[in-house]
């Protein structure tokens, strides 16, 4: 997408993501970032992380154009909002799948990924994505994968993991903690049904 700014009455022209799927789970960790800072930082970091305007320009750029262009990629941001989780991604010509069954998550995935839950999600996003999409082993015409088993060795894969989309990312926690909260509630069932069946033993 193209945005035109007219400067001393001379207009440039400059390149906007066209939409949210351009945004990189490496930019989008930024993008958290700079929320942190002041109102003026992350106006100006989210538009030069999502653009190609140079610093100077964007300093010299009035209110009204920046509250345009955060507009405009605010908009784009809406507009990309899918909840379809994308099973298999590409990245650097490896296949990767998300978790085929999550049902039989083993303990040590399990454990890992509520560690890097408890040290923070927005911190360590690229280490959960290494976790649920792993390589594909096996594909067959069914829609049925394999992935490569869990040994926790991801510290390669998380780099991997950074040139994501952040939509595939954000479909990929929304469908993880939807589920999340689903077999929880199964297990508390399940943890509160087994001790009344053991007392009537």
């Amino acid at each position: 997408m193209k945005v035109k700014i007219k400067k001393e009455g001379k207009v440039k022209e400059f390149k906007l993501i066209n939409s949210w799927e351009d945004v990189t789970l490496e930019s989008w960790l930024k993008l958290i970032e700079y929320s942190e800072g002041t109102k003026t930082e992350e106006a100006s970091k989210t538009i030069e992380l999502l653009s190609n305007i140079p610093k100077e320009t964007l300093k010299e750029l009035e209110l009204s154009d920046v509250a345009k262009i955060l507009h405009i990629l605010s908009k784009l941001q809406k507009n990309s909002e899918n909840t379809d989780l994308k099973n298999i991604i590409k990245i650097n010509e490896v296949e990767y799948a998300f978790h085929p069954d999550l049902d039989s998550i083993t303990l040590g995935e399990y454990a890992d990924i509520e560690q890097f839950i408890k040290l923070g999600v927005d911190k360590h996003l690229p280490q959960l994505m290494a976790i649920l999409y792993r390589p594909v082993k096996e594909k067959h015409k069914n829609g049925v994968y394999i992935i490569d088993a869990y040994d926790g060795n991801i510290t390669m894969r998380a780099e991997e993991m950074k040139q994501m989309s952040a939509i595939q990312v954000q479909t990929a926690l929304f469908f993880f903690f939807l589920l999340g909260k689903i077999l929880l509630k199964i297990l508390q069932s399940y943890l509160t049904k087994k001790p009344k069946e053991t007392k009537m033993q």
